[in-house]
């Protein structure tokens, strides 16, 4: 009876090990695929806002430009 409970267990902790080893592997790509979407929309919106202060610069540009046209 004492080999066999010692089968069974080592069985057990080699399913437990491997089971272990394939949710660390799911969890660690879940992470990745995770991080890669962030990324993206963050890329986005950094885009979008740099687009945006570079009009407003050029808007502040002809502004300030405008006045010293107007007095010459």
């Amino acid at each position: 009876m004492g080999y066999v409970l010692r089968v069974r267990l080592a069985s057990f902790f080699v399913g437990a090990a491997t089971a272990s080893g394939v949710a660390l592997y799911i969890l660690h790509k879940d992470y990745k695929v995770a991080h890669e979407a962030i990324s993206k929309q963050v890329k986005g919106l950094y885009e979008s806002m740099d687009g945006r202060v570079s009009a407003l610069e050029k808007l502040k540009e002809v502004e300030a430009r405008d006045p010293v046209e107007v007095a010459e």
